[in-house]
């Protein structure tokens, strides 16, 4: 997390604190302090290489080097702590979306928010204009209200 940009975690705080929302930044050791909460949660990954993308039924795309956040949900069993968990190991079959970068990434944390959407989680940060759509379908193929799940920090 040291990587992880000043302006960046200043965006995100700044933007979480307008909606009254709160949250815990970990890092993947500190993934087995956070409990079974459920809610939901900001995954904060950086790409320090390209790396190409296909998802059943689009087309291919090229994801720039730099930092991404997933917004994702966490109500089933384990809550929070057992979905980031999952997020931050290396030994894991690609299976969602999400495998494909955190398989891939150089370096992760995680925000977690307990009682959170991450819907509304995407719809409030994309009211800064430092962060974009990434991928259309990403991460969002069950969700009628998101664009996408994933966005793009452009510093």
């Amino acid at each position: 997390m040291d990587s992880f940009p000043q302006r960046l975690r200043k965006e995100l705080r700044d933007r979480l604190s307008i909606a009254g929302q709160t949250g815990l930044w970990i890092a993947p050791e500190q993934a087995v302090g956070v409990g079974d909460a459920k809610g939901a949660y900001l995954l904060a990954l950086h790409l320090a290489n390209p790396l190409r993308v296909k998802l059943p039924n689009t087309a291919a795309a090229v994801l720039e080097p730099g930092w991404y956040l997933y917004a994702g949900s966490a109500w089933g069993g384990g809550g929070i702590a057992a979905r980031v968990k999952r997020h931050f190991r290396g030994d894991k079959k690609a299976h969602w979306h999400i495998d494909r970068l955190t398989l891939k990434a150089n370096d992760m944390a995680a925000l977690t928010l307990p009682g959170g959407n991450e819907c509304d989680l995407v719809e409030l940060l994309l009211r800064a204009p430092c962060f974009r759509f990434a991928f259309k379908g990403f991460g969002s193929s069950d969700c009628r209200r998101c664009k996408s799940h994933l966005l793009k920090f452009h510093e």
